[in-house]
């Protein structure tokens, strides 16, 4: 029952456009909230990001009221508390604001207040005749399926998921190896249910364009008025004796079962672990694998982790910081085979390099990238893949040539007009990017002839230390301009081309890359040689134009 609390400390609403504070409420443990003033109007809202408890005060507020989290990315409408971008599925709570007697309330109830999230309520029974059919069940879909009946679509919504589980935060998988379906879905099957979401295992076989049909490898066939390709991305195996799925205890990571299987050949740990790849996969599994007391070897093809997408410099803050984990690294290496354990010759036992060294390894993880899971259309005469395998489509996500057909993802190459990138043709493999698209659709689905939204891409990574990057190079960068101490690590590095600023990435730095994502919105991000003088980001108001 709705009640009014008072706010700690508080005796007016005393504050400027753009302030945001955090204030305590009085007679509620743990009971915080957000004053932010925007457009002359005191908002008030949870304190806390609903994806993963960020600070809201140390976000970025803009002119309009957007809030964004200083962590993830994450924004949020302050009107109206929902959801803009991902990665945060629940919207902020709102609370009515009271001043009176030299004091100041808000209206709500203490479970309310606890949440510090307000709980979707999508129960719908899909009264209408129109039909999303999604294909997949990662990060792209979870944010279209969310999208759709977060903005009133009445339709029926089924996904067609091979996993076999609702949407996960594949996130943890690398990060903590979390296998248990408990802990890394996002929703319980309940809200599904309640939604009239239908989620089926089943793998797509071919689709009928024309005559709007799905065919399943169990034989069943699915209609649909709309349809979303979010099918994602096939890890590679490296095609080399040893490691291409021959011998045992050679993993891949790419799903919740993957991560069991290394969980249970890891044991009780204390075992010789050896990383093929450097890439964030590789490096997050390794560092996380080290924490768990294994001895761990990540091999790599480049001189430093990452060093073609961050560069050298940075790459090799990342080398430091894992090395601290006693995460040892061999760079500058290439793979030749893999050969059986002496003991058990159906499981690995070591790791020959071309140079001759060889690397004892009870388990081998592969983390050297992955192919846009699109075999199901590489028969169709209706879609032309890329040389990728990807496929093409248009700022709103629409395949090309296609009516009312999507494509999100890592399966998606669409054009990228984030600095630097004047409509490239990008793909992406973030799970944020994945989410943000499918966020995308489900508002082109529920408004249409609307223009679609665009975002800046926002990625983020556990390497010893957190971080948080947005933008992207799809024209490559010519140089990196680096604000802070890369030892400690603080700093802020910024990737250029020419002049213009096309990329950010921080560790211990925020809010700079979610200021950063605010200002390349706006084409505002200060150039090269600004930067160079020693211009802060963070001195620079965020204007009130939005480009893109």
């Amino acid at each position: 029952m709705s009640q009014e609390f008072k706010l700690k400390g508080v005796s007016s609403l005393n504050l400027k456009n753009g302030d945001k504070q955090e204030v305590e409420v009085e007679g509620v443990e743990g009971g915080k909230l957000l004053l932010l003033k925007v457009q002359d109007k005191v908002h008030a809202t949870s304190a806390n990001c609903t994806h993963y408890g960020a600070p809201l005060k140390n976000g970025v507020l803009t002119p309009e009221g957007r809030l964004t989290c200083p962590w993830h990315g994450a924004c949020f409408n302050v009107s109206t508390g929902d959801v803009e971008d991902a990665p945060a599925l629940d919207p902020l709570s709102k609370y009515d604001v009271v001043e009176k007697d030299g004091a100041v309330y808000v209206k709500t109830d203490e479970d309310t207040l606890k949440a510090n999230r307000r709980f979707l309520n999508l129960k719908c029974s899909a009264a209408s005749d129109d039909k999303v059919l999604v294909i997949g069940g990662g990060s792209g879909t979870l944010g279209a399926i969310e999208g759709l009946r977060g903005g009133g679509y009445k339709g029926a919504i089924t996904v067609l998921s091979k996993e076999g589980y609702r949407p996960i935060d594949r996130t943890k998988l690398s990060k903590a190896l979390l296998a248990g379906i408990s802990k890394a879905a996002w929703r319980q099957p309940e809200f599904y249910k309640d939604a009239s979401i239908d989620i089926i295992e089943d793998e797509v076989k071919s689709v009928d364009f024309d005559g709007k049909k799905v065919s399943t490898k169990s034989g069943k066939t699915y209609d649909y008025s709309k349809l979303i390709l979010a099918t994602g991305g096939t890890p590679r195996w490296l095609p080399i004796e040893g490691l291409k799925g021959d011998l045992g205890n050679v993993f891949l990571l790419r799903t919740l079962p993957d991560a069991q299987n290394i969980v249970k050949a890891v044991g009780d740990n204390g075992k010789k672990v050896v990383v093929i790849g450097s890439s964030f996969i590789g490096m997050e599994v390794g560092n996380c694998l080290a924490s768990m007391k294994n001895e761990v070897t990540i091999v790599g093809m480049e001189e430093t982790p990452l060093e073609r997408v961050m560069g050298s410099k940075v790459g090799k803050v990342f080398q430091t910081l894992l090395e601290k984990n006693n995460v040892k690294f061999r760079m500058g290496a290439s793979v030749d085979k893999a050969t059986p354990s002496p003991s058990d010759p159906s499981k690995v036992g070591a790791v020959q390099l071309k140079d001759g060294t060889t690397l004892e390894a009870d388990i081998v993880i592969e983390g050297v990238g992955v192919a846009p899971a699109t075999e199901y259309l590489k028969e169709n005469s209706s879609v032309q893949l890329e040389k990728d395998g990807s496929i093409s489509t248009n700022e709103a996500f629409e395949v090309k040539g296609l009516s009312n057909v999507y494509a999100i993802g890592d399966i998606a190459t669409y054009p990228y007009h984030g600095p630097g990138g004047n409509g490239t043709p990008t793909r992406i493999e973030h799970w944020n990017v994945a989410q943000n698209a499918g966020r995308s659709v489900a508002h082109s689905i529920n408004n249409p002839g609307s223009k679609p939204k665009p975002f800046i891409p926002v990625f983020w990574s556990a390497l010893g230390s957190q971080l948080r990057y947005c933008g992207n190079t799809p024209n490559g960068y010519d140089d990196v301009v680096i604000q802070g101490d890369t030892d400690k690590p603080s700093f802020v590095a910024y990737y250029t081309k020419g002049e213009v600023v096309v990329a950010v990435a921080s560790m211990m730095k925020d809010p700079y890359m979610t200021q950063s994502a605010e200002l390349m919105r706006r084409g505002k991000m200060p150039s090269k040689s600004e930067l160079q003088k020693g211009v802060d980001i963070l001195e620079i108001g965020v204007p009130s134009e939005i480009k893109m």
